[in-house]
């Protein structure tokens, strides 16, 4: 174990997994599939991972250049149902919005999150993945929600989605 994270460190420390913006290799790209920042990882994000890191390292070994965007996704409905659930049973509150207020599960969801990305990017980088971290992301930064914003408004513009009448499935539970 005491190696691993030794020969992790020494390889992230030696920028091995950074990609260079002014190289004029051709490029390789992988943005990570997010992660839900509602726990730990599973079996299927381990295999999702080996299998990226491959096609990274042999692309790398081809002579790209090579970036690896790692990043989580705040999963909001899901998260805030894991903070819902885990604040019922630990402080026997039957309704924690009604309770506590909108600030505070807001708050507790934060915390809850960038406790759960600090474990996903522990666990990501135990399995070895060759990933930049310099540059990694979560979903909710302004500068992604913004580019989100703009991309959607772009395809709304040229009429690659529309607004219709729509059945909209609905949790009575979590009023969402």
């Amino acid at each position: 174990q005491a190696t691993e994270d030794r020969i992790y460190k020494m390889w992230e420390e030696s920028g091995a997994f950074k990609a260079d913006v002014t190289s004029k290799k051709e490029p390789f790209t992988i943005s990570m599939p997010p992660p839900n920042a509602t726990g730990q990882l599973h079996l299927g994000h381990a295999v999702m991972l080996a299998i990226e890191d491959i096609l990274i390292r042999t692309a790398r070994m081809q002579g790209k250049e090579v970036l690896w965007l790692p990043g989580t996704d705040h999963a909001a409905i899901a998260t805030e149902s894991v903070v819902i659930k885990k604040i019922q049973q630990e402080e026997k509150m039957r309704d924690p919005r009604a309770t506590l207020g909108r600030e505070e599960v807001l708050r507790r969801i934060a915390d809850f999150v960038e406790d759960s990305r600090g474990t996903i990017r522990g666990q990501v980088r135990k399995m070895g993945a060759s990933c930049d971290w310099s540059r990694e992301r979560y979903t909710m930064e302004p500068t992604l929600n913004r580019c989100v914003n703009e991309v959607f408004t772009k395809m709304y513009k040229d009429e690659l989605m529309y607004r219709g009448h729509r059945i909209v499935n609905w949790d009575p539970k979590m009023q969402t």
